[in-house]
């Protein structure tokens, strides 16, 4: 079982402890937040769902349309600005799961979010021998039913893949999730929905 596992919370807190330096980036991480700095609200008396609504353009993240014709699996592809994410759900096979039927609600950390980690996190978690602690941590971020921004609520308690719960907070028309903002709610795909978020969710420690 994942509990039974080294928690990624301590494996990273170890990662930092044995890689002091500046912290890692692979992009431009405040263009990245910049862009998405405009999308944190939304209308919880509108419907937000492209598909239903017909935006078969779908939603631009950076400069790539994710349209609700592809399942989730394909949109996290399509996103450049999604890449780290894509290779740590190829390195723990649940990018087949995400491609498969669903439903699903993702909560996805973008490139810059990814950036946030402590310098060599994301080497250490992409070795071999910490397979089982990344998958945890990927599933850490999927829920097992399609939420659109209007079903979450403030205070909601959602239970991940993983078997551990997070925390949703809606104030001021802001979602959040763990303490991370939802800076692109609504990237619907034909499995279920995508909301990008700028923080990696780290598990609790057990």
């Amino acid at each position: 079982m994942y509990q039974r596992l080294l928690p990624v919370a301590g494996l990273l807190a170890l990662l930092t402890a044995c890689n002091s330096g500046p912290t890692e980036t692979t992009g431009p991480a405040g263009a990245e937040e910049a862009a998405a700095a405009d999308t944190t609200r939304y209308d919880p008396n509108a419907s937000t769902d492209s598909a239903r609504m017909g935006k078969t353009t779908g939603v631009m993240v950076g400069n790539a349309s994710l349209t609700p014709d592809k399942t989730i699996a394909q949109n996290v592809a399509a996103a450049p600005d999604l890449s780290q994410l894509l290779q740590a759900a190829k390195q723990t096979d649940l990018a087949s799961n995400l491609g498969g039927e669903g439903p699903y609600t993702v909560f996805a950390p973008t490139n810059a979010a990814f950036n946030k980690l402590p310098f060599g996190a994301m080497a250490g978690l992409l070795k071999p021998e910490s397979k089982e602690n990344l998958t945890g941590l990927v599933k850490y971020h999927v829920i097992q039913s399609r939420l659109l921004a209007m079903d979450l609520r403030d205070g909601q308690e959602l239970t991940t893949m993983n078997g551990q719960k997070i925390k949703i907070g809606v104030q001021g028309g802001k979602i959040t999730v763990n303490g991370a903002s939802v800076s692109t709610p609504d990237v619907v795909s034909s499995n279920g929905v995508i909301h990008l978020i700028d923080k990696v969710l780290l598990p609790p420690q057990e």
